[in-house]
């Protein structure tokens, strides 16, 4: 980590904070390890060394967060330790007792003992959990959604608020035009779209390559090119000379005025990122590029406000883009601004007031809140190493969707476990009471045994249905 004390450029902060464009930064700005620079020369004074960077304390605050997670207790680990130990005293004294109290002989007994023995053998009981958890496993690995675990599966049911970042995960995380306007309405916008994309395409900044790739016209030779650090390009064009450049450039070339400032607002309030275009005479156009949402964010936020999942987004990105792309999705509130720790912080405010909550993101900046949450979801195609090692479950095709399909799937399988459960124990439950009157033979009790196990396997198996089709 540093403060810059020479020079300007562009730097790509997204494995840090997540910021979906690279932000400009000169003297006295912060930079931080782990990030980018685009194009201009940086020299800045270190501020901080490998061990006590941003990043270092990312990595530090992610083994805090999943030491601070309570191992799962599992229902039926805990009911066998006692059911296994007091079925065996119970065909014990049956065996020692009946003689005296019911006049039985020693080998009629004995032959009771056994048969209480093989009803209440707990192996429905112990088999019912893996194999229903291993069904709805395999269920969400066809859905592309990988579980880190059954325990983890079982989690999710309980899940009361999301959190959400932003670049990658609600949106595409690659910017686009998305508008853009001639500021004389009688000007040939064919011939002013022509101007933009010949300079546009000849710089590798992340704004101009969005405006060439959305314009995608023919383009005119440019004499004396350059690039301007931290501004934007600047070239002659038909004896003319042009620059596509960002608010500040128009500000030191003493070309803006209240209505272009009015114009810029408009743009800036929804969270976009402004280029003009300038002639000799002053704007010629505003272009606004922006990160878009994917097309199933809004949809997957829907489903889970229609499972009782609040909805939040945090994220590095500046408060005015947050809100505007939150407003997109259909999310109603929105943190913006967050650094990790802060991700981390908010991720544990939503805990005490909501309980049960859930994060999903995509890159370094998240993986301390993805630790931290009750549920961490990983976005696979698009996400960092880092938070896919921090996340519980994976989503392989980035689709929101498959947050409110992972919950779905964790009731359905809640419910299941709890329908295999009462039924091992009900049949062994009727069949004990009906061995300690008499009224059981062996191969009774077998096949209360293996007809249970065959019952609560067959049911558990069901949920594979479910990989066929939507959960």
């Amino acid at each position: 980590d540093g403060i810059i004390t020479a020079g300007r450029s562009a730097v790509n902060q997204a494995p840090v904070t997540g910021e979906s464009l690279p932000v400009d930064r000169s003297v006295g700005d912060m930079v931080y390890a782990g990030t980018i620079n685009g194009s201009g020369e940086l020299q800045f004074r270190v501020t901080a060394t490998a061990s006590g960077t941003t990043l270092a304390r990312i990595i530090h605050a992610v083994e805090q967060a999943q030491a601070t997670r309570a191992p799962t207790q599992r229902l039926i680990d805990r009911f066998a330790a006692i059911y296994t130990p007091a079925v065996f005293v119970l065909a014990l004294a049956t065996a020692m007792l009946a003689p005296w109290l019911l006049g039985l002989s020693w080998l009629a007994a004995a032959y009771e003992a056994l048969v209480l023995l093989v009803i209440a053998c707990p192996c429905a009981l112990v088999i019912s959990t893996p194999v229903t958890v291993v069904s709805a496993l395999a269920v969400a690995a066809r859905r592309g959604i990988l579980i880190k675990g059954g325990s983890h599966l079982e989690n999710a049911r309980s899940l009361k608020a999301m959190a959400l970042d932003k670049t990658g995960t609600v949106t595409e995380g690659r910017p686009r035009l998305v508008e853009w306007v001639a500021l004389d309405p009688h000007a040939d916008k064919n011939a002013i779209a022509r101007i933009a994309m010949s300079l546009a395409e000849r710089s590798d900044h992340p704004v101009s390559k969005a405006v060439a790739q959305g314009l995608a016209c023919s383009v005119q030779p440019v004499d004396g090119f350059k690039a301007l650090a931290g501004q934007g390009t600047q070239g002659i064009i038909e004896g003319h000379t042009y620059v596509l450049g960002n608010h500040r450039l128009l500000h030191e070339r003493g070309q803006c005025c209240v209505e272009i400032e009015a114009a810029l607002a408009t743009q800036e309030v929804q969270g976009r990122t402004v280029a003009l275009l300038v002639g000799e005479q002053g704007a010629v156009a505003i272009f606004a590029v922006a990160d878009t949402i994917k097309a199933s964010s809004r949809q997957a936020v829907a489903e889970l406000k229609a499972l009782g999942v609040a909805t939040i987004m945090l994220t590095g990105d500046n408060p005015a883009t947050a809100k505007a792309i939150a407003a997109q999705a259909g999310i109603t509130e929105s943190q913006g601004g967050l650094l990790p720790h802060e991700k981390l912080a908010q991720i544990e405010a939503l805990q005490q007031r909501f309980g049960p909550t859930g994060m999903a993101g995509d890159g370094i900046n998240d993986a301390p809140a993805l630790a931290r949450a009750d549920m961490g979801f990983a976005m696979g195609a698009a996400g960092t190493d880092t938070a896919m090692e921090a996340a519980d479950v994976v989503i392989m095709n980035d689709d929101l969707r498959r947050l409110p399909e992972t919950i779905r799937l964790s009731r359905r399988t809640h419910a299941v476990l709890l329908q295999n459960i009462s039924l091992a124990l009900g049949i062994k439950a009727v069949f004990i009471v009906l061995a300690l009157t008499g009224s059981v033979t062996m191969w009774m009790a077998v096949f209360a045994d293996v007809g249970a196990t065959l019952l609560v396997v067959a049911n558990g198996l069901r949920l594979l249905k479910a990989g066929r089709d939507a959960v």
